[in-house]
């Protein structure tokens, strides 16, 4: 602050506004520098192509049941094609490979117990499945 002599003698206290104007102009100056360097446009995610085109990608709904058998061991089907439970990881893993929605179904026989439609679910996560639904049979409401 500058500080100036009245010649009645008393003090007089302004701002000294020149360290201001200085920061205002190099902070000016750092603006118009960085202005053109920012990127513009819009940032946009083109499809592309699947991976292998051989493969048939349809979109179909993939739907895994568990049949339980009168032992109690289940059987597996993957849209009504039977599949062994040794090879249901490895078929999975197969569908989804090329597969832009990668939800899948688990429907579960009423006598099957449900660490096997848990199984099925662990290797659905397994296989890159990203959503994973439960099918139950429709209820029939009494009126």
């Amino acid at each position: 602050m500058a500080m100036s002599m009245k010649e009645s003698g008393g003090r007089i206290s302004e701002v000294n506004v020149t360290p201001m104007i200085d920061i205002l102009l190099v902070l000016l100056i750092i603006f118009m520098v960085i202005a053109p360097v920012t990127p513009k446009g819009l940032q946009a995610l083109v499809p592309q192509p699947p991976r292998d085109l051989s493969k048939s990608t349809s979109d179909s709904p993939i739907v895994v049941q568990v049949f339980a058998h009168s032992d109690g061991s289940p059987t597996y089907k993957i849209n009504d094609i039977g599949v062994g439970h040794d090879q249901l990881l490895a078929k999975l893993t197969d569908i989804y490979a090329n597969r832009a929605e990668r939800v899948l179904f688990v429907r579960g026989d009423d006598n099957v117990s449900f660490q096997y439609v848990a199984e099925v679910m662990d290797i659905a996560k397994a296989a890159n499945v990203d959503h994973v639904g439960l099918m139950t049979a429709k209820v029939q409401q009494s009126q």
